[in-house]
């Protein structure tokens, strides 16, 4: 059956025209079905050509910087995008998300990290640890009840510590591009004399097109608290569904990670996919098409579980 015709030709202002094709057919009956009765100019219901502007607000922590979030009320499971390092709660993936999930009536959270974006602290001062601490403050203070979580690279490294610290919550992992012990790694793989020079300076330049001037500056201090958090060297004692969506073109965190991490994961349900022509940021219309296909489908497979 052709649920989707070419008829869908604007799908928002931020997404470009997309024939839908048969991408459709995968057996998503609950939310599918629902997606695809077109409005009358042809939209998808979870992608408004104008977004509303909501109003951030922040939660107080004791002695912790105040995090910005947005939240939905929903259903359950709800979702919680985990950002990557040092993006906000605004990019594009974070956004599909959020017109995806009110679309199905589901809960969802985003925030930004401590350091980071309209939250409070000193990005200096930041750390793995501090950011694993931050996802905690909002499964724990914030959402209720069962949780997806989606990590977008440094995000998909926190969101295992999250399924580790808070099993009962956390009830499905969904990885983009996932950079478990990804800056560790990186820095293990320069040449010794590099290392060196990073130890004696306490500062690493690490090249990056993603920021403004090329370059991240990470303290040292930075990389020996986050092999702390490494979990590559042993089983990772998760037990809920995994799926990792990876670009072959990467070219900061090798698809190979998102294979390790599957080895390493003690569920049986995980599911690695691979994109060939997807870069490190996975934001093109048929990765934002893939990601929120597979929020539904994991939705529907935790909601038809007697």
């Amino acid at each position: 059956g052709k649920m989707a015709g070419a008829g869908m030709a604007s799908l928002g202002a931020w997404v470009p025209c997309r024939r839908w094709s048969k991408a459709a057919v995968f057996g998503f009956h609950r939310g599918f079905t629902a997606l695809f009765k077109r409005k009358p100019e042809g939209t998808p219901r979870w992608l408004p050509a104008c977004r509303q502007k909501t109003s951030v607000s922040f939660l107080s922590r004791p002695d912790l910087p105040k995090l910005a979030y947005k939240k939905l009320k929903g259903k359950s499971p709800g979702v919680i995008f985990i950002p990557g390092y040092v993006s906000n709660m605004n990019g594009t993936k974070a956004l599909a998300i959020e017109e995806f999930c009110k679309s199905l009536g589901h809960a969802y959270i985003r925030f930004d990290y401590s350091g980071v974006g309209n939250s409070e602290g000193n990005l200096e001062e930041c750390t793995v640890g501090r950011w694993r601490k931050d996802v905690l403050s909002i499964i724990d203070d914030l959402a209720e009840g069962p949780q997806i979580l989606v990590g977008s690279s440094l995000g998909g490294w926190l969101m295992f510590h999250a399924a580790i610290a808070r099993p009962q919550r956390v009830v499905a992992l969904i990885g983009v591009a996932t950079a478990v012990d990804g800056l560790v790694t990186q820095f293990n793989q320069l040449p010794v004399e590099v290392k060196k020079e990073v130890e004696t300076k306490g500062v690493w330049a690490m090249p990056s097109r993603y920021s403004e001037d090329g370059v991240y500056h990470l303290q040292y201090s930075f990389i020996k608290e986050a092999e702390h958090h490494c979990l590559l060297h042993s089983p990772i004692p998760v037990n809920c569904p995994v799926r990792l969506l990876h670009g072959m073109k990467d070219d900061i965190i090798p698809w190979h990670t998102s294979i390790q991490v599957a080895d390493r994961v003690v569920s049986a349900d995980v599911d690695v996919i691979l994109r060939k022509h997807s870069d490190h940021r996975m934001k093109e219309k048929a990765d934002i098409q893939l990601l929120v296909y597979t929020i539904d489908d994991l939705i529907d497979k935790l909601s038809t579980v007697v």
